[in-house]
This record gives C-alpha cells, structure tokens and sequence, in this order.
C-alpha cells in the first residue's frame, strides 16, 4: 500500500468545521474543538489526551479543502518530532466507506515514509511535508471515514487521525442514519 493511499484518505477526510461551544462550571465559552488538526484541514485527532504523543503536529492545510476528485490534492504540514522515529514504527490503518470497511491494515511507516521523500530514523526536531496528490475523477460518491493510529517500533503512541470526507453530490442528505450512508 502507498503512504499516498494513507495521505489521500487522511487528506480526504472532511468534517464539519463549526465551533463547538460548551459551558463549563464557570461560565465561560470555550470555542473551537479540542479534537480539531490546527490549520485550513478535516482533520480530528482520535483523542484530546495527546501529551504522550511523539510528534505535535501544528499545522496542516490542503489545497483544496475539502478534497475534490479530479482534482490536484497539495498537503502542507509542519510538527515537532519529540524523539526519532526508527525502522519498525508503524501505522494502523482503517478505511471505511460508509458502514463497509474497504482498508483495514498494518502499514511499515518508515517504507511508507519514502513516499514523500523522507527516510527513517526521523530525527527529533521540526519537520515539513509538502505532498501532491493526483485525485482520480472516478472516485466513487459517498462518505470515507480515516481512522490512521501511529506507532513506534516500542509500540510508543506517536499520533493518532480521523477523518471523514464525502465525494459527490449529498442530494437527499437528512443528517439521519440513512443520510449518513
């Protein structure tokens, strides 16, 4: 499988960028989701506990975004690596096309990583990616939900997305379960 593949159903993912607004014991308004992927991206991390997290990310932007098919996808992503990241991490891969699993895999991160003209060990420090990505016109309409949860070789947490992206038209879209297809 190609870290394209990955990039693409991470990429592809979009979700609904609204605020969401809660009001603690003290009143006041926090706005914005703690789970959002800073930056112009449908990214949501899987958890809002990422302290232990090997890489922190700061910013990702897709151009376009929301990802369109057809079209020339350009991933930009800058982050911290904490520790270096060695041969033997790897990522858990999922992809889903409404309810039916299309992925569901283990991938080699760092043989994926020469995909994007990076090798392994990653050494700690600030990094940038900067990924094009040919969309095929023909990719099926629907929702893909991503769920990419990352390892290292120690089994050390190093950052875990999801996403979720509709290609096509959303004619007859309700919200209910069966808009949700």
């Amino acid at each position: 499988m190609r870290f394209s593949t990955t990039i693409i159903a991470l990429a592809a993912a979009a979700t609904t960028n609204g605020l969401n607004v809660f009001r603690g014991d003290d009143q006041s308004v926090i706005l914005g989701d703690p789970l959002e992927v800073p930056g112009q991206n449908p990214l949501k991390y899987c958890d809002a506990d990422r302290g232990d997290d090997i890489i922190d990310i700061e910013k990702v932007t897709l151009t376009p975004n929301p990802p369109e098919a057809g079209t020339t996808l350009v991933i930009e992503a800058t982050g911290t690596v904490k520790e270096d990241i060695e041969e033997g991490a790897y990522v858990m891969l999922q992809v889903k096309y409404g309810y039916i699993r299309l992925i569901n895999t283990q991938a080699d991160l760092c043989k994926e990583m020469k995909n994007v003209e990076m090798e392994c060990p990653i050494e700690k420090g600030k990094i940038t990616i900067t990924k094009s990505v040919e969309l095929p016109k023909e990719i099926p309409p629907g929702k893909y939900t991503v769920l990419a949860d990352v390892f290292s070789k120690d089994d050390d947490h190093i950052t875990c997305l999801t996403a979720v992206v509709w290609f096509g038209p959303k004619k007859g879209f309700t919200g209910g379960l069966l808009g949700d297809l």
